[in-house]
């Protein structure tokens, strides 16, 4: 058997025929390599590029400095500083807990500072740096410079904090900031200024802060700087400075409010100061107050109790988000009505028994004097506050027309000033009840009887101190509102051009000029002998135009007598004052409550007094405040009240 011959022709072709296939196989993946290589440094060029940059060159942002806020004549009410802060990215320490307590044996680290640090964590991102210790003092600072190498994760830095150098004063007006959370940070993307707040930690929260957020913050700036592959800042390429935030003006002068809270001593209540030409706030009280600067950091939950369980209520807005009736500061208003409408022109006059009955009824409505006032004009119903001559009034208005002509000096509307949207509840617009209402609210039917007690400011009735000083202020100036506002001007900090807060007319109502003068006049006659607040214009050096009034708290039954003494001090009448002056020419009109204060006439005139008196003349009260956390003596001011004072307003 012979051996097999190998054709060799042919295993010869076929290795041609594999190594051309893979010499074909390699060129396809060098061609597809030089294309994909072309594509990459050719067609995507640009954006590489721009990839690579941004791996080397970041943008920090530069926090801009937030505009102050000041008083008429200058006087610092807000204004920064800078300050060390010790801050830790949690996604960069391994062990927290350590690491804190570590840092503790270098600086020192408080309970609070725990506290408020785990609260911030729970409001933050893992990413994002959060202070541990805030205010570090330079040799603070300079030890943890130190031993920096020891905490990654941790840094020092430069941070602009918010100061309020007069504390709890006019902190209802002024606001405070706080740090940013997530609501914030919602709102901003929402409204388009989210990339304006890149590095910034702190916005306003309430008052001014809040509502003048866009002019206080300015524009942030921008760096750009190089970084090498270890993150670290190796050079400044270009930068852009922020602009400064706007300084605020406000109207207000900080002396006459310390004056203003000061006079109330240890009573709840509020105060608004206008000038009822230009609509200004001269002075916004809400007592009790708070410090703002517990706010700035984050307050800490000792404090926050405190404020927040206190029976005072010291959290509360009450100029803007208080309410109250109005008792007999509402009377000047429904004598307007009654005149305009042709109900009670002069010489019109009742017979006043002590009380008012409804025609085919035996109920009797009670006046403050159960004797009577006897014959009693409109003018005179005003001066002595005569309850019988405005429940016969009202009734004859109406409740519909009383409420239609009464809301043209603001009540049961918003006024519109500029601290609206305090901790995100919008002002409160009171109210003037209608039978609609009652029957949307109640599901009953509107009863001739809540008609009458609407005449002397009781029943559903609702105002706050605000509306009810800015009802003076428009009766001041004759039936023209003027929108109220705090801030008067708002100075530019980076040109120091000023821009002027322009006065704006809300309203004007149509009055017939002998009408006005008639109310007016019975208003004057207030603070004169035989006036319900004889006592507050007595040697004043300007006349003054006044309406005291009283508000119940708790009902009294129809045959039982109300006793002072036997109520407990939060149930007893609420005080109210309304006045303007110089009354010729007035240039200041004001609204006091005085929570559980008794009596308009001794109670809350005396505290008017006062500021009309340092407004007007400059002067000073001497009356030291109380120290004592409990109700004053009815009268707080050296001028005695008459016996009728005491009795009723």
């Amino acid at each position: 058997m012979g051996a097999e011959l190998k054709n060799y022709l042919h295993e010869q072709h076929y290795f041609r025929f594999r190594l051309g296939v893979a010499a074909l196989v390699v060129f396809c993946l060098f061609a597809l390599l030089a294309f994909r290589f072309s594509y990459l440094q050719i067609k995507q060029y640009n954006h590489y590029q721009t990839l690579a940059e941004n791996n080397r060159i970041s943008l920090v942002p530069i926090i801009p400095n937030r505009g102050l806020i000041l008083d008429k004549n200058g006087a610092i009410l807000a204004h920064n500083f800078f300050a060390y802060t010790l801050e830790i990215t949690p996604a960069k320490v391994k062990n927290l807990e350590e690491t804190i307590a570590e840092i503790g044996k270098l600086v020192e680290i408080s309970t609070l500072d725990r506290k408020r640090f785990k609260k911030f964590r729970e409001q933050s991102h893992n990413f994002e740096s959060i202070p541990i210790r805030t205010h570090l003092n330079e040799i603070e600072a300079a030890k943890f410079a130190v031993n920096h190498y020891r905490f990654p994760g941790v840094e020092i830095k430069s941070r602009l904090f918010r100061h309020y150098p007069l504390g709890k004063l006019g902190s209802h007006m002024i606001g405070y900031i706080g740090r940013i959370n997530d609501k914030d940070l919602k709102n901003l993307e929402e409204s388009g200024d989210l990339s304006n707040y890149k590095g910034s930690d702190h916005i306003g929260k309430s008052g001014l802060e809040q509502f003048y957020e866009k002019q206080l913050h300015g524009t942030t700036g921008f760096q750009q700087v190089e970084i090498d592959a270890d993150g670290h800042a190796v050079r400044v390429l270009s930068s852009t400075p922020p602009i400064p935030g706007d300084n605020i003006i406000l109207a207000a002068d900080s002396k006459l409010q310390e004056i203003a809270e000061t006079a109330f001593g240890a009573y709840r209540g509020a105060l608004v100061a206008i000038n009822p030409k230009t609509g200004e706030v001269l002075s916004y009280v809400s007592q009790p107050t708070f410090d703002p600067n517990l706010f700035v950091d984050g307050i800490d939950s000792e404090n926050w109790k405190a404020l927040n369980d206190s029976l005072d209520k010291p959290l509360i807005n009450r100029p803007l988000r208080g309410v109250y009736p109005p008792g007999s500061t509402f009377k000047p208003f429904v004598a307007l009505a009654g005149l305009e409408a042709g109900k009670r022109a002069p010489p019109f006059s009742i017979h006043d028994p002590g009380f008012f009955t409804l025609p085919g009824k035996s109920h009797r409505y009670r006046d403050w004097k159960p004797s009577g006032h006897g014959t009693v004009d409109i003018q005179k119903a005003i001066t002595i506050s005569c309850d019988t001559f405005f429940y016969g009034l009202a009734m004859e208005m109406g409740i519909d027309s009383l409420t239609s002509f009464v809301r043209h000096f603001g009540f049961g509307r918003k006024s519109g000033i500029d601290i609206d949207n305090v901790n995100g509840k919008s002002e409160n617009g009171g109210l003037l009840p209608t039978p609609e209402w009652k029957q949307r609210r109640f599901k009953q039917p509107w009863f001739p009887g809540e008609t009458v007690i609407v005449g002397i400011g009781q029943g559903y009735t609702l105002v706050t101190p605000l509306q009810l000083a800015q009802a003076t202020a428009i009766l001041a100036n004759n039936g023209v509102a003027m929108k109220p506002r705090l801030v008067s001007q708002i100075e530019s900090a980076q040109s120091g051009k000023i821009q002027m807060m322009p006065p704006v007319i809300q309203d004007r109502i149509e009055l017939n000029p002998v009408n006005v003068e008639i109310v007016k006049r019975g208003m004057i006659d207030v603070t004169l002998p035989g006036g319900t607040a004889a006592s507050v214009g007595a040697n004043a050096g300007y006349s003054i135009a006044a309406k005291t009034g009283t508000a119940q708290v708790i009902g009294i039954k129809q045959n039982e007598k109300y006793n002072e003494s036997s109520i407990n001090e939060r149930h007893l009448d609420h005080a109210l004052f309304i006045a303007y002056a110089p009354a010729e020419d007035p240039t200041i009109a004001l609204a006091v409550i005085v929570e559980n204060g008794k009596h308009g006439g001794s109670t809350a005139g005396p505290i008017a007094r006062k500021v009309m008196d340092y407004y007007l003349l400059g002067k000073v009260p001497a009356v030291e405040p109380a120290k004592e956390n409990k109700p004053l003596p009815g009268n707080t001011a050296v001028i005695t009240p008459t016996p009728e004072e005491e009795l009723h307003d």
